[in-house]
């Protein structure tokens, strides 16, 4: 398969794992006989940095140009801590998902079985968990008329949602619901805003549409607490904008590190592929931040054009770098491993067979290694 992939790396520790996510897509490459070109373009603050807007028109028009986008992590201190700038990365983002009409945002959250030492809830709480978010992601607040008086005392933010924006993406989530343990979990917030019991009415109807799939409903601050007290009950998770972006978050906790949540944003033409976690400006250049999320949103990538086995090797390679504890220090902080180890390791393993058996040691800590 030929694909064409605009590459975002974006700001702080993007470009760092954005380039272990192409190493492994290049392993896979080579493995499979794929050819995939990528296309590099600025986004964000290093975007503002050089032409003043965070999404610039020949970064957007490579992007619907090409077959999908492989996006970084986006987000700058010197934004984050000035309320008063009137141009700031996110921006760049938002504009970019309603641009490719990226309505659907899938976050899958799982636990590790060899690291659920490294959360910090306890072993019997998130064993089994295995769930995913579909969050709304070109509506609601974040997209609503922002209004703030000519003295600064007064701001708004309109969430606005309407039947046919609430109806696609509930109809991706029950399907999903279909193919993993038939149950449906709406999250919203129906007892106080309109927009929520909107979102109730229009998925409880097209909820009788998949009798096998069980509806379940959870006012957000529940949720908050369900995901924490007993993750394993969730199988699909349904719900807007705002909610998904904190919830999602929320749930990186179970597995132990953000470092290890992927996820893909898709419309009806174009899809995008990042990590969950942020630019982690802290950390740029220090070659310690965790590459697992973005490498298995590449694995996402691959799933998406049908690429199952080649996807599934990706999660195997993981597997294997977790299982031998090459991993960065969010999971050990005893680790000597850096993002280059751990994505190179990943990326050496990716033709590797499923009776994989054992790693000669001494060649780990050089982020490479040999069939025993």
């Amino acid at each position: 398969m030929k694909l064409k992939i605009a590459l975002l790396p974006g700001d702080g520790i993007g470009p760092e794992v954005a380039a272990q996510a192409v190493a492994c897509l290049q392993a896979v490459e080579e493995a499979f006989g794929h050819q995939f070109e990528f296309v590099e373009a600025p986004v964000g603050a290093i975007a503002i940095d050089k032409t003043g807007n965070p999404l610039p028109d020949d970064t957007l028009a490579l992007c619907k140009a090409s077959d999908a986008v492989l996006f970084g992590a986006i987000g700058d201190p010197k934004y984050d801590n000035d309320p008063s700038a009137k141009v700031r990365p996110e921006q760049g983002l938002l504009r970019l998902r309603k641009e490719l009409g990226l309505f659907s945002n899938i976050r899958p959250v799982k636990v590790f079985p060899t690291l659920i030492e490294k959360s910090p809830l306890r072993e019997n709480r998130i064993s089994g968990t295995d769930f995913v978010i579909y969050r709304e992601l070109t509506g609601g607040i974040y997209f609503g008329e922002k209004f703030l008086s000519e003295d600064g005392n007064t701001a708004s933010d309109l969430c606005i949602y309407t039947e046919p924006e609430i109806s696609r993406i509930a109809h991706l989530a029950f399907k999903a619901a279909k193919t993993r343990r038939n149950k449906l979990t709406l999250v919203d917030k129906a007892n106080v805003l309109e927009s929520s019991r909107l979102w109730r009415k229009v998925v409880t109807r097209i909820g009788e549409s998949y009798p096998e799939v069980e509806l379940n409903y959870l006012f957000v601050d529940n949720a908050a607490m369900q995901l924490i007290l007993n993750p394993s009950q969730f199988d699909v998770i349904l719900t807007e904008n705002m909610f998904g972006d904190i919830l999602s978050d929320e749930g990186s906790v179970i597995g132990g590190s953000i470092g290890l949540l992927p996820s893909a944003s898709v419309g009806d033409e174009s899809a995008m592929f990042e990590p969950i976690h942020g630019s982690y400006p802290q950390a740029t250049g220090k070659n310690i931040a965790n590459p697992i999320a973005s490498i298995l949103s590449a694995a996402m990538l691959l799933d998406h054009f049908g690429l199952d086995e080649e996807a599934a090797a990706v999660v195997r390679a993981v597997n294997k770098a977790l299982k031998n504890n090459m991993v960065t220090s969010d999971l050990d902080a005893n680790s000597k491993y850096g993002t280059d180890d751990v994505g190179h390791f990943i990326a050496s393993h990716i033709s590797d067979s499923d009776d994989f058996r054992g790693l000669n040691k001494e060649n780990i800590g050089l982020g490479k290694s040999t069939i025993i």
